[in-house]
């Protein structure tokens, strides 16, 4: 069976991106695509329609356990296994706005960005790792020896806002924060994960500022030449995707391959 991916958050912006590059670019590839509501995925469903049989399209909300939980079995049930999972799901805040100052922090708003932007991806882990321990090393780079040879690759998109030692202007606390969380969890994962035999890889990914909703309202302070389609961001991350091996785990990379500070 051919290459399989699973793209968690695929309904608009990188998650869509992903699904339609992968399926262009990875002959036969088969493509599992995740998003909180279906029905109104209207360019998912048109891609879908497009690839008769190579896109599974699957109801998951990241906040709701029982669903992650009963996409994995559902998953399992189908395919064999999953070579390539992708957490895309992001939210800036709830108002979609970040916070500019400590005034403007709520407790149901940090809350509610965790939810989506750390929690979510850490249980997609919890339950498709068995299905990535069972893939075949589609994707990223196979090293001769078989003792550093992986089977999966976790992808956890990130941003570079949520480094720690490259903050230097503040803000955006809910965002930052859920970030620099998703980030530790990138690195536990790689940890526990590259225990197994085979191993999964772990890596954080800064997509650079794409041109999608969620970072639309601060394109104007943005440079011409630094805001990034979708398709070239994406085609520059599964660039960084298939350098992957297990000597790069448990790390954070921007678009271009660069090594991001925690």
């Amino acid at each position: 069976m051919a290459a399989v991916a699973l793209i968690q958050g695929a309904s608009r912006g990188l998650g869509l991106e992903f699904c339609r590059h992968i399926l262009q670019h990875r002959a036969s590839a088969a493509v599992i695509a995740t998003c909180r509501d279906p029905d109104r995925a209207s360019a998912l469903a048109a891609l879908a329609a497009e690839n008769p049989g190579r896109l599974t399209v699957l109801r998951v909300d990241v906040t709701r356990e029982e669903q992650v939980r009963s996409a994995a079995e559902r998953v399992s049930s189908t395919f064999p296994r999953v070579d390539l999972l992708i957490n895309s799901s992001a939210v800036l805040h709830p108002s979609g706005k970040g916070e500019t100052s400590l005034r403007d922090v709520s407790a149901q708003g940090i809350a509610s960005t965790l939810a989506t932007n750390t929690v979510g991806p850490l249980l997609m882990a919890k339950y498709f790792a068995p299905l990535l321990q069972k893939g075949t090393g589609a994707f990223g780079q196979q090293p001769a020896e078989k003792a550093k040879q992986h089977s999966g690759i976790l992808v956890n998109m990130s941003a570079r806002v949520g480094s720690i030692g490259d903050n230097a202007l503040g803000g955006w606390y809910s965002y930052r924060m859920s970030k620099a969380a998703l980030n530790m969890a990138t690195r536990n994962l790689s940890i526990e994960l590259g225990r197994s035999r085979p191993k999964i890889v772990c890596v954080s990914l800064h997509p650079g500022t794409v041109n999608t909703d969620l970072s639309r309202p601060y394109h104007k302070n943005v440079p011409q030449h630094k805001l990034f389609s979708t398709q070239y961001s994406v085609q520059c991350l599964m660039t960084v995707i298939d350098s992957l091996s297990t000597e790069k785990t448990g790390k954070a990379y921007a678009w271009d391959g660069a090594e991001i500070p925690w």
